[in-house]
């Protein structure tokens, strides 16, 4: 008898917890500080110590920017406020990541941080404030928090009241609608050798599909084409991914064009901890865009909001002027040419499930509160101990509204070796926002048609 009712109330328990995450939309009288004590997507407005008050970002590019060329960095004349070295990094190690951290003690002649001041750049078109306000009383996390109803459009949760939530808001977050860019990865050797991956990428959302209806493929988030552009031996491969929302209920649709084959096949295991397209086994899939993807396989904890450096306004990384040997170094990039701030930011820990598997045991999140994208991630192996270090250098692609990674780093501390993805300096132009793709762009015979060597 005891059995049972100890059983009946672990079943009315975890209902309980169930229906606590599955309806987590907050009250209209929190929805109401957005716009006003919270920025339109939730952050702190006013201003904290060495930290400005947000009051409305970059609206519109600085001058010299011309249309479809580089950007240009309006913080150019800037000087750092001062460096964290292995000397000192001791000093301010409440504001560094355990990871970041180990970057000085693994590289201390060489890993640097420059810190300049902050300012708080982001900004979004005000669709997207709208709906943001609009989701805060509405969005939820269906059944078990792998997917979201009554979402559409901007950011989820702008007031999250735990970690899964917050992960969300990074996962679905804007960028731009639909964009298409060439961009190289590197993953040097423990000596600075590389060689060059050029991508041709694409992204559209679904409702900015030019064919699309409400209700069409209602469980897509985005539609996503990578061809590989060279070098010789990898080029005329192409990834075509349908990122599903819920990919619990439905498994992310991924197929394959393999230019020596000619052949289109479905790949099943572009997820996960499966190897990051010709990484050299120094990515896994979910680690793209610092991390995608279903969130099944982990715990989320919301520990909270503290102050960190972390990559922003990263525009010097962006010029057209450098060349890539002159970033990519051995160990690390060239940290003379990053930028670093002190922002706010949400810190959510992510704990493997008993029972599930994935390479990395641990992973610890710092989301930028302006953004919800993730400016540093730490991951952990299955002993518990620091593996990669993963750095996102923020920038606010102005002429769309759209604050984005420029380059994100993956730096491996055992093996000395690290990934960067993301440059596009000896590339003409830049991200090209609003292009126009229909649903049809998004087939297997679409793939087979764009394929070629």
């Amino acid at each position: 008898m005891l059995k049972q009712q100890l059983s009946a109330l672990t079943s009315a328990l975890l209902l309980s917890l169930t229906g606590a995450m599955a309806h987590a939309a907050v009250s209209e009288a929190d929805a109401a500080k957005l716009g006003k004590s919270l920025t339109p997507v939730g952050a702190e407005q006013a201003a904290s110590g060495d930290i400005p008050a947000w009051t409305g970002g970059i609206q519109k590019p600085p001058a010299g920017y011309k249309e479809g060329g580089k950007l240009v960095d309006p913080f150019a004349d800037e000087k750092p406020l001062f460096v964290i070295t292995a000397a000192n990094y001791k000093q301010y190690g409440d504001k560094l990541s355990d990871g970041q951290k180990a970057m000085f003690e693994k590289y201390p002649d060489s890993y640097r941080m420059p810190v300049y001041p902050s300012h708080r750049t982001a900004a979004y078109p005000d669709k997207i404030y709208q709906v943001t306000k609009a989701n805060a009383t509405k969005t939820e996390m269906v059944d078990g928090g792998n997917g979201l109803k009554n979402y559409e459009l901007g950011t989820p949760f702008p007031i999250p009241q735990n970690g899964l939530e917050a992960i969300w808001n990074h996962i679905v977050r804007y960028r731009g609608g639909s964009v298409e860019r060439v961009v190289g990865q590197v993953t040097p050797l423990a000596n600075g050798d590389y060689t060059l991956v050029r991508f041709g990428e694409e992204f559209t959302f679904r409702e900015d599909l030019t064919d699309y209806k409400p209700g069409q493929d209602d469980n897509v988030l985005f539609y996503f084409k990578q061809d590989v552009l060279s070098p010789a031996r990898l080029a005329g491969n192409v990834l075509l991914v349908h990122e599903t929302l819920d990919q619990v209920k439905e498994p992310r649709k991924a197929w394959i064009y393999n230019a020596g084959s000619r052949k289109v096949r479905r790949a099943p295991t572009i997820a996960y901890d499966s190897p990051g397209t010709a990484s050299d086994g120094m990515r896994t899939s979910d680690n793209f865009d610092l991390y995608n993807g279903a969130p099944d396989r982990y715990d989320w904890k919301l520990v909270g909001k503290q102050e960190m450096y972390i990559p922003y306004n990263s525009y010097k990384l962006e010029s057209g002027d450098l060349k890539y040997d002159e970033i990519v170094k051995a160990g690390h990039i060239n940290q003379d040419l990053a930028r670093y701030e002190l922002h706010r930011v949400w810190k959510i820990e992510a704990t493997l499930k008993e029972g599930m598997r994935h390479i990395y045991a641990k992973r610890t999140f710092y989301l930028d509160e302006d953004t919800w994208q993730a400016g540093v991630i730490d991951h952990y192996d299955g002993r518990g101990l620091l593996w990669r270090v993963a750095e996102g250098h923020e920038v606010s692609y102005y002429e769309a509204n759209v604050p984005w990674t420029g380059l994100e780093v993956l730096y491996d501390l055992t093996s000395g070796r690290y990934l960067a993805l993301g440059l596009d300096n000896e590339e003409p132009g830049t991200y090209k926002f609003g292009i126009e793709r229909s649903s049809n762009d998004y087939t297997t015979s679409a793939l087979r048609r764009s394929g070629k060597r």
